[in-house]
């Protein structure tokens, strides 16, 4: 079969490369055509656009790149046309996604979701529009299953694929050693994989290290993103590391992480973490009156309470920051216990493979 595949953004090129790969024991005559990164074409994807192109977040950011936008969903939807796949396999990326589906809709091409937009967090109603135009929908947060039910959408919850990712990790023995690493704990610094995150958000966190010279900071590095955005941790001599989350995650003590899939990630290590985040004021401003959660941060939305502290933009101060990382350690058992009963909570196995499996099903039935 011809799969069509469409992811936005780094986490999104991990999940689906690993998809690819599963689908392949099912498929051996699998052909897979799409958007997305480097994983997803190591994996055997032809590649059509790289997510670092399209990787536009905020209503501001948007706005000013809306004919842009219009026109990778153009080039997108030809393609898609020309390519005439079985199914085209949607993973998050809802803004641009939730046009494609669409489009396949009224082209009568079957379309499937793995790992759901964020459509519980914000505008909720948008809900009906993914059951009119999605055919199946494979979630990986285990509170999305009722959330949808609620609006007479069926889905099926395959556990999230982070779970598989970690457990098959193998640290490099030589990591610390490789890198010239002191005697002193590490606070990994993690400003997020998209350039609007990093641009706003990694010199605000930098502005602490001062303040704790008994921790090594050290950032993890994307090396799909320009150097220069690090020009401010290169100034103050401060280790960027790329393409080495894991390692570094395996080895710090503690850790100050952009909100995104990098908390999740950052608390199955098991390290205690001060969430942030900022952006634009008029897309906080909006956002500040669609949002219907609570938190922002992934640890804390699954573990429905207060995990870990989110420092969000006019909180996202330097003495905040600072005070916060002092109460890491102090408050680290308690973290810890709740990291545990997180992953007992949401714990699963192959949830790449129960994903393709299911696929493979539904699209021989």
């Amino acid at each position: 079969m011809k799969y069509y595949i469409i992811a936005g953004e780094k986490s999104g090129d991990l999940h689906a490369s690993n998809l690819i790969n599963e689908i392949k024991k099912c498929d051996a005559e699998a052909k897979f055509r799409g958007w997305g990164g480097d994983n997803m074409q190591k994996s055997g994807l032809e590649l059509v656009r790289h997510y670092k192109d399209t990787a536009i977040m905020g209503f501001l950011e948007v706005l000013f790149n809306f004919r842009k936008l219009l026109g990778f969903i153009k080039q997108c939807k030809r393609d898609i046309a020309s390519y005439q796949p079985d199914v085209v396999i949607l993973v998050d990326y809802a803004g641009f996604n939730l046009r494609i589906a669409s489009f396949t809709k009224k082209n009568n091409i079957k379309t499937y979701y793995y790992i759901s937009p964020k459509v519980w967090a914000w505008n909720q109603k948008r809900a009906y529009k993914v059951k009119r135009l999605v055919d199946k929908m494979f979630v990986i947060l285990h509170f999305e299953k009722a959330f949808y039910k609620k609006y007479g959408l069926e889905v099926d919850y395959v556990g999230n694929p982070l779970f598989d990712e970690i457990s098959k990790f193998k640290p490099d023995a030589q990591f610390l050693e490789k890198y010239n690493f002191s005697e002193k704990p590490i606070l990994a610094i993690l400003p997020g994989s998209r350039f609007q995150e990093v641009k706003l958000i990694l010199e605000n966190m930098l502005r602490v290290i001062d303040d704790f010279p008994n921790y090594q900071f050290v950032i993890a590095g994307v090396s799909s993103l320009p150097e220069e955005l690090y020009a401010s941790a290169k100034e103050k001599n401060i280790k960027i590391l790329f393409e080495e989350t894991y390692n570094l995650l395996s080895v710090a003590k503690s850790a100050v992480v952009t909100s995104g899939t990098a908390t999740l990630e950052t608390a199955l290590f098991n390290v205690p973490q001060v969430v942030c985040y900022k952006t634009s004021n008029i897309t906080y401003q909006v956002v500040k009156r669609l949002i219907k959660v609570p938190y922002i941060s992934l640890v804390n939305l699954i573990a429905n309470k207060k995990v870990v502290t989110e420092l969000i933009q006019h909180d996202f101060t330097y003495e905040k920051l600072k005070t916060e990382i002092q109460n890491l350690d102090k408050n680290r058992k308690m973290i810890i216990e709740d990291y545990q009963n997180l992953k007992e909570m949401v714990g699963t196995e192959g949830a790449s493979k129960t994903t393709a499996t299911l696929m493979w099903k539904y699209l021989n039935e």
